[in-house]
């Protein structure tokens, strides 16, 4: 990995701790309306805490949450549910914006 790449990471590691932050970037994940994008961003969120942290706050075993964040996830409503509240945020259903 070049030093570029690595401070990307590293800044962007830093700024999802920040709730608004994370918040921002699931939303943008979702824009795309892609369930691989989304579940990346989710994963990227738990990397950026820790997954053994995550995997301890949320009660989930670590193995089944690197599964459940994977391409091919498929994370239970409840999962989901738990992960978010463990990064402070909440799942929400907002009314669609027309042009």
């Amino acid at each position: 990995m070049d030093q570029v790449t690595a401070k990307y990471e590293t800044g962007l590691k830093a700024a999802l701790l920040d709730p608004e932050e994370a918040a921002a970037y699931l939303d943008s994940a979702l824009e795309e309306n892609d369930q691989e994008l989304f579940l990346l961003a989710l994963r990227d969120i738990a990397d950026a805490h820790g997954f053994s942290k995550v995997a301890q706050d949320t009660l989930l075993n670590r193995e089944n949450l690197y599964r459940m964040l994977s391409s091919t996830g498929n994370p239970q409503l409840s999962s989901l549910i738990t992960l978010l509240q463990s990064f402070g945020l909440r799942l929400a259903v907002e009314v669609k914006q027309t042009a």
